[in-house]
């Protein structure tokens, strides 16, 4: 599979944020041929052999315990996401049987959920772990798009923000939108590696956007449970939103998303005349 060498690779561009005299060594830039720390470097901050680094960045070690990894781990610096994503990589498992199923990517999700987005007035839907939208309410076909009248195929928040050029320029903030976009990918790709659609997305909007490439390149990982995001409304106008995501428990890989806006709020009065659209 295409995960193949990821764990090496997320190393590597780990390494290579890192300037050597941050961290205590002479910086030789005349004499280094690569950014960043070397393998023997990182090996001693982490208080390993180089050999074992080695074996550990070329996927060989798949035995290394939570106090390496967790050293490893503090000597680049990551931060929870990428600490995370780090011990996944590094101890990959088989997917459980209940992780391993493909998700629905028509729409066919729990009654349940589909009822529980109806009852939602703001601007709702669900989504898989490749960001395939898989239900949605009315409030949300009027605040993005008709996603029903879609091709199944393009029913993607990633192929929509990157790929849709009527639909991407509608946020301001595409940078944040790729950067998220390949960091949601990213801990994808390191929890279900055998997952094929999410590799050919991959390779889709690699061929499509700039600006997946690049963050892809430099193996961004980020997860978002909250925040704001921008939208050029062709209606509306300017809008500001905030979002949450949760999660279902028993329903792995499934989230919701769901957008609001501040009481009193020039936002709140948009989304009350899409709830009635």
């Amino acid at each position: 599979m295409q995960s193949r060498g990821e764990l090496g690779d997320f190393l590597r561009s780990r390494r290579a944020r890192i300037r050597p005299e941050d961290v205590g060594f002479a910086s030789g830039s005349g004499l280094r041929r690569v950014p960043g720390l070397r393998r023997e470097e990182l090996a001693h901050l982490a208080g390993v052999s180089i050999d074992y680094y080695v074996r550990l960045e070329q996927g060989r070690n798949r035995s290394a315990s939570d106090a390496v990894l967790g050293a490893v781990a503090a000597a680049l610096r990551l931060d929870d996401d990428e600490r995370a994503h780090l011990f996944r990589l590094a101890r990959p498992r088989q997917p459980e049987p209940d992780t391993a199923r493909e998700e629905a990517v028509d729409g066919a999700t729990r009654p349940g959920v589909r009822r529980l987005l109806d009852w939602i007035t703001a601007p709702a839907l669900a989504m898989g772990r490749r960001m395939d939208v898989l239900a949605w309410n009315r409030p949300l076909c009027a605040l993005i798009t008709d996603f029903a009248a879609l091709p199944v195929a393009e029913r993607n928040l990633c192929r929509l923000h990157l790929l849709n050029d009527e639909i991407g320029r509608r946020y301001p903030d595409r940078e944040m939108i790729a950067r998220e976009a390949v960091g949601h990918l990213r801990i994808a790709a390191g929890r279900f590696p055998e997952d094929p659609e999410l590799w050919r997305l991959v390779d889709e909007l690699n061929e499509g956007s700039e600006e997946f490439r690049r963050h892809w390149r430099q193996h961004t990982v980020r997860t978002k449970s909250h925040g704001l995001k921008r939208i050029d409304h062709p209606e509306a106008g300017p809008l500001t939103l905030s979002y949450e995501i949760t999660h279902f428990p028993q329903d792995p890989g499934l989230s919701l998303l769901v957008y609001t806006a501040a009481p009193g709020s020039p936002e709140e009065e948009a989304l009350r005349v899409m709830a009635k659209a």
